[in-house]
């Protein structure tokens, strides 16, 4: 079975550019993210692994859930003692489309990837996770997202520490992954919300990721904000969201299952 699933992974990661069963490997990668709190691993996969995942996407794209989201930076709920315009409260756009994990082929080289013992292993001395378990719910754990032109994600900060995506197809223009390291410090409860105002306001000035087709992103969103512009353009951006848990038997919440998924099960 090891064997099998190691001849698998050598046919869809590049691992001669991304020799991740090697420790020395595995070190540098924890360094940048540790350093930068983003790991941007450009030609993870094979061209030939690519065009096989896009083109599942792509059959499945009538299948994906459409919404659009108002919400606040925290993805938390509007408190009602405090002003509209206070930095709780103001709202930002998020919208997309989504498949959800039970509709990515069960042979797909996205399934195999994200159920690899190796990948999750490299994952876990990059993270710093001790073991990655798979959502409990069927809906969570791969999902691949689709954003039509003027779609976006919006500023917001995530509430799990580690986030996993692999770019699949980028649009013509816009899709602009933007961020800002270190932006709250959510240990000491500090949300900086003159500085989440200043944002808001177009007073701040992020960071950017250039990402093309085929690179996996790590990225800790906690405390930095990040944002995804609109698309422009008829070439739909897709993205691959990788989603682990460091303890088992975990769901994502009903009202999050509905929100994103438009269904329970």
């Amino acid at each position: 079975m090891a064997v099998q699933e190691e001849i698998n992974l050598a046919t869809i990661i590049d691992l001669q550019k991304h020799p991740i069963n090697e420790d020395h490997y595995r070190e540098k990668c924890k360094a940048e993210l540790d350093k930068s709190g983003v790991l941007v691993l450009d030609n993870f996969l094979y061209e030939s692994s690519i065009k096989s995942i896009l083109s599942e996407a792509k059959k499945q794209e009538n299948l994906a859930y459409y919404c659009v989201n108002e919400h606040n930076v925290y993805l938390d709920p509007f408190d009602k003692n405090l002003s509209k315009t206070h930095p709780r409260n103001k709202t930002v756009t998020s919208s997309k489309g989504c498949i959800t994990d039970d509709q990515v082929p069960k042979k797909s080289s996205l399934r195999a990837l994200y159920n690899s013992l190796k990948f999750k292993d490299f994952l876990c001395d990059v993270l710093d996770e001790t073991v990655l378990y798979k959502y409990d719910d069927n809906l969570s754990s791969i999902n691949i997202h689709f954003a039509k032109e003027g779609q976006e994600l919006g500023w917001h900060f995530d509430n799990s520490s580690f986030a996993i995506t692999l770019l699949i197809q980028k649009p013509k223009a816009g899709g602009q992954f933007e961020y800002i390291r270190q932006f709250r410090n959510s240990n000491n409860k500090d949300n900086n919300y003159d500085g989440v105002l200043n944002l808001l306001n177009g007073n701040c000035i992020p960071e950017k990721l250039t990402m093309e087709n085929g690179t996996l992103v790590l990225f800790r969103g906690k405390d930095a904000i990040h944002r995804v512009t609109p698309t422009i353009g008829d070439r739909t951006r897709i993205l691959s969201v990788l989603a682990y848990n460091s303890r088992p038997d975990v769901s994502l919440s009903e009202s999050a299952r509905m929100t994103f998924f438009g269904k329970l099960y």
